[in-house]
């Protein structure tokens, strides 16, 4: 079911998106010529579909773990192979998945193939599940499971062989790229809020995936293949503490990758936003959390960069 809500959603955003975001979402003119000869060049190249990637073989955690009372309040732990990496300590990224901030469009699975990638690559994943818009999410729900989930990963991350101390990665796809971004963006806010916590993680490199990070934007939005209803939920009126842009800029590098022929999160969003960007022509939204693609394999040669590992697995 969850797969062909995924389809519908890409069939939306193609019909709608584009338009859309480049009247709400303002672009520079190296994007928008980058799109333009994109679309010339290689109009006729089909892109990555959800059923090319949810149809390859899956591969699986090594543990998961609680951190709440609810069947979504959990982590699925992913673990380098002693045998090729040992015991640790392993370095490691908090993850989050996208869905337009619905569980009933992806759950935390959907990011299986990176994260077994990863692992491969000797990385290990903590990939957090959260509860959607749809299942007792939204503001202020979704905030305090990913919030609680990644204090979790300080906490209990070495049980699991994983360096937890510097550098902290956060990645995230999607909707989950917003939530990635407003993490790395926690920390700043005032002390005695409930999102920020009592010790919130302190994240020093934030990795968007075809992020849609400004929710007031995404509001406005109503033909996107998310819509605008759930990004509503996802800020109602709170703004300053659940839309990166209007956070105050934490201590993290933000990095951003959007394919330039992705419809949910055009490179126009990214633009907006205004972080560091990585474009990749020919490719879309899907690919981004697809092993073998362009873009991922660029995302995965800056976070084995950024621990000091070297990409000898192709």
């Amino acid at each position: 079911m969850r797969h062909a809500i995924l389809a519908g959603l890409i069939g939306v955003a193609l019909a709608g998106c584009a338009g859309q975001a480049g009247t709400a979402l303002p672009t520079d003119a190296a994007v928008r010529a980058a799109a333009a000869a994109e679309a010339t060049a290689d109009a006729a190249m089909p892109l990555m579909t959800w059923d090319d990637l949810l149809s390859r073989p899956k591969p699986a955690p090594d543990a998961t773990v609680r951190y709440g009372a609810d069947a979504l309040q959990v982590v699925d732990v992913w673990k380098p192979a002693d045998a090729k990496y040992g015991k640790g300590p392993h370095p490691a990224v908090v993850m989050i998945h996208g869905g337009c901030w619905q569980t009933s469009i992806a759950e935390r699975d959907i990011m299986n193939w990176i994260a077994g990638d990863l692992r491969e690559h000797g990385v290990g994943v903590w990939n957090i599940e959260y509860r959607g818009v749809d299942r007792g999410g939204g503001y202020p729900g979704t905030y305090l499971d990913v919030a609680a989930a990644a204090d979790l990963f300080a906490q209990r991350g070495g049980e699991f062989g994983f360096r937890t101390r510097a550098p902290v990665v956060a990645i995230g796809h999607s909707a989950g790229g917003h939530l990635a971004l407003w993490l790395a963006r926690r920390s700043g806010l005032p002390k005695g809020d409930a999102l920020r916590g009592a010790k919130p993680l302190k994240v020093d490199f934030a990795i968007s995936q075809g992020g849609l990070p400004d929710l007031r934007a995404q509001t406005t939005l109503p033909d996107h293949g998310c819509g605008a209803d759930a990004a509503a939920q996802m800020a109602r009126g709170e703004f300053a503490r659940t839309s990166p842009p209007e956070m105050p800029k934490g201590r993290a590098r933000e990095l951003q990758f959007n394919n330039v022929r992705d419809r949910i999160a055009p490179p126009s969003f990214g633009a907006a936003y205004g972080a560091e960007m990585v474009t990749t022509a020919g490719e879309g939204h899907a690919e981004l959390i697809a092993p073998g693609t362009e873009s991922w394999g660029k995302q995965r040669a800056v976070i084995l960069k950024t621990f000091g590992l070297k990409d000898a697995k192709k």
